[in-house]
């Protein structure tokens, strides 16, 4: 499958992303898209990025944009960089999926792209403009990385963690070396654990049993407070509390947004529904799943009120600040691109303040409680076929869903979102960024939603298996 725009930016395997392909969407995107003072480069650390990053540079270049390298770097750290110099970026990063695949992710200098920019870059692809005649110089961002770090030591303080034992599963994500340096400025013990110089595609939304199982063992053997961890590039995060498990990420979303004082809430359908009996919380803004629509329903909410109090957070924890925050220590101004690392920082400085665990602030949120997998290398047409028998027949659903229960309510905002009895919650969706196919399930108890999750990925698997 040619490489796509998904969820979150461009995607496809890495034989498919090729010079001629990279340099044409850059020259595309700098044709369509404002990238003012020029243009910033960023990538995560699979194999090709190197490779695929010095095409964005050279295409970059080509176009007669003064181009400025940053390296391996974290996605938000290089749209922080990109966007205090008002210049456009590319990330280079396919994020949590597997290292034979890779992508693109575009930055306005005001942030994320849109759904609207997209359609300009794609329109743009088949009226490629001509060469500058004058290649662009070349620069590199040296302290882009401690920037970012400084911005949260600013907001939180030196002692904001201090007397905690944090794990940092340093696997191969792209910030495991600011992630170590900043949680040691906010004043925690940092255990680095299991760094690989072979790229791990950990999806925080879908974390592996064996990697579930890890986590506990060291929370148990180093005598950890928490661990936690990002993706690849480091937008969406991983925590678990004292005892090894995972918090999921909008639930560390909830945290967030109230220890911010957030009061307008913007986040995907699939997100845990106890996001609504949250009293802090005076509007819920539900989208589709994907940074962009998370971001066009912040815009949207600022339009209609400047002054809101708003952020944006999915299932997969990358959350974006759309106000001037008050922090402990200081103000944390916005950033409207998806970010790992205060869904990890604000939970934990929260609950140290209340002198409480971070299992204690969780268990003190209302009982919704969620749980998500993923078929892999699922073609899109057999995932589309078996949606659209679902959606079209309403005894086909019933009959399908006969061994979860009786459905209630219906929802198409994005995939197919099926109330059943007894408040439990089935969600089915391919997903946007590789071919993969998503259950989400929420329940009462945390046991009820992994016995529905194992049952509906059950069925899932042999329907897929018979289109």
């Amino acid at each position: 499958m040619a490489p796509k725009f998904g969820t979150s930016g461009l995607r496809g395997l890495v034989v498919e992303l090729t010079p001629e392909l990279v340099a044409a969407h850059v020259a595309a995107f700098i044709a369509a898209c404002p990238t003012g003072t020029g243009l910033f480069v960023g990538r995560d650390l699979r194999p090709s990025s190197p490779r695929i990053a010095a095409d964005v540079i050279a295409a970059g270049r080509a176009c007669g944009l003064a181009v400025t390298d940053c390296g391996a770097l974290s996605t938000p750290a290089l749209a922080l960089a990109a966007m205090r110099a008002g210049a456009g970026a590319v990330m280079v990063t396919g994020s949590h999926i597997p290292a034979d695949r890779n992508g693109l992710k575009f930055y306005l200098p005001s942030g994320e792209i849109s759904k609207a920019d997209e359609a300009a870059i794609l329109a743009a692809l088949s009226t490629p403009g001509a060469p500058s005649g004058a290649e662009g110089p070349l620069a590199t961002a040296p302290h882009a990385g401690a920037e970012y770090v400084a911005r949260y030591g600013a907001a939180f303080g030196p002692d904001a963690l201090a007397g905690l034992r944090l794990g940092l599963y340093e696997h191969s994500s792209v910030a495991r070396d600011l992630l170590a340096e900043l949680l040691t400025a906010l004043g925690a013990e940092v255990v680095r654990l299991a760094r690989s110089e072979t790229f791990i595609p950990v999806d925080t939304e879908a974390v592996a049993p064996e990697t579930r199982a890890d986590l506990k063992a060291w929370c148990a053997a180093q005598g950890l407070d928490a661990v936690l961890s990002t993706d690849g590039d480091a937008d969406r995060p991983l925590l678990t509390d004292a005892t090894g498990l995972v918090v999921p990420g909008d639930v560390l979303g909830v945290l967030s947004a109230r220890a911010l004082g957030a009061e307008v809430i913007c986040t995907p359908v699939s997100s845990n529904a106890m996001v609504a009996e949250i009293p802090e919380f005076r509007a819920l803004h539900l989208t589709k799943i994907g940074s962009p629509f998370v971001i066009a329903a912040m815009e949207a909410a600022l339009a209609a009120d400047p002054s809101a109090k708003v952020v944006g957070f999915e299932a997969n924890g990358g959350f974006l600040l759309g106000f001037e925050a008050k922090a402990p220590a200081g103000p944390l101004p916005a950033l409207m691109t998806r970010d790992a690392v205060l869904p990890i920082v604000a939970p934990l400085v929260a609950a140290r303040a209340a002198g409480q665990s971070l299992a204690a602030a969780v268990a003190a949120l209302p009982a919704r409680f969620t749980a998500a997998d993923r078929l892999t290398e699922m073609p899109t047409e057999a995932s589309a076929a078996f949606l659209a028998s679902l959606r079209a027949e309403a005894a086909t659903r019933a009959a399908f869903l006969a061994p979860l229960g009786q459905e209630t309510a219906l929802d198409n905002t994005d995939g197919l979102r099926i109330s059943l009895e007894g408040g439990r919650v089935v969600h089915l969706r391919p997903s946007g960024n590789a071919p993969e196919f998503r259950v989400y399930v929420e329940a009462e108890t945390r046991e009820d939603a992994q016995e529905l999750l194992n049952m509906a990925m059950a069925m899932v698997t042999r329907a897929l298996a018979a289109c």
